[in-house]
């Protein structure tokens, strides 16, 4: 088994207070026994406009927002999945919106650029992610040695989950891990049975970090952070505001349901 944790955060547009908020999440997380801790999408910055996290992007591997990632990954001896950061890209009018994963050392074993962009208009409600953010090309997949065994974990970003042959693509995977800002309107549809779906269709456990609830810009996002068995039964949940959610994967649920419903073995496409 290896325990893992999403944290669920409300974030500002003030970029240090957001920092503040996850490190104490992270510090309550590691207390309680988590080996790996996901943030949501956008954790470190959600602006007053989409245009405010170009001001604070960094270059891949350098900056003070993934030395203090990497810092809390060593402190706290945690797989740290840090949401999302605005990467600077080839484009100085749009960032990659990135998952760097750290491990206890502190170093990047993994990053995953956010590949479909969210666009959705209704009514006075309108969003168009690629206005500010450069699409990514490739999936992402890493691995964790806990107790003797092997887990492979999946990257996916927010409006990923409308997409499932994005994780047909990511083959064979243990748990995947999906950092999300989904708006209220969207997640009240449409999250959960999304989330349930990847999880039934690819027979894994999915652990999802939200942002959850009214933010100093105005938006509203949905929350409900969660764990999902590989049976496609919510094992854990956080509805609304600040705060984390802990499980357990166990390898053998895994195996079983499997081994009882074989449907991986049976794709003829």
């Amino acid at each position: 088994m290896i325990k893992v944790a999403s944290i669920q955060m409300v974030s500002s547009a003030n970029p240090a207070e957001n920092f503040q908020t996850a490190e104490r999440l992270l510090a309550e997380v590691a207390q309680s026994g988590a080996k790996i801790a996901v943030l949501p999408e956008y954790f470190c910055l959600l602006g007053q406009t989409d245009r405010q996290k170009l001001s604070i992007q960094e270059p891949y591997g350098a900056g003070p927002m993934q030395e203090m990632l990497a810092n809390f990954a060593k402190t706290y001896q945690i797989y740290l999945v840090a949401g999302t950061l605005p990467i600077s890209s080839e484009d100085p009018e749009r960032v990659w919106n990135s998952t760097l994963v750290f491990n206890p050392k502190g170093e990047v074993i993994a990053r995953y650029n956010k590949i479909h962009l969210f666009s959705f208009s209704k009514g006075t409600e309108s969003y168009n992610e690629s206005l500010t953010l450069q699409k990514g090309l490739e999936t992402q997949v890493f691995e964790v040695q806990e107790q003797g065994q092997i887990w492979t974990f999946g990257l996916s970003i927010c409006y990923d989950i409308r997409f499932p042959e994005l994780y047909r693509a990511m083959g064979k995977v243990d748990c995947h891990l999906i950092p999300a800002a989904f708006t209220y309107t969207t997640g009240s549809a449409h999250w959960e049975v999304l989330l349930r779906a990847r999880a039934i269709e690819n027979q894994c456990y999915v652990l999802a970090s939200a942002q959850g609830g009214l933010h100093d810009n105005g938006r509203q996002t949905w929350g409900h952070s969660m764990l999902i068995s590989p049976w496609g039964e919510i094992s854990s949940q956080l509805e609304n505001g600040e705060g984390f959610i802990l499980g357990e994967l166990n390898r053998q649920e895994l195996d079983d349901v499997r081994a009882n419903l074989p449907a991986l073995t049976h794709r003829s496409l």
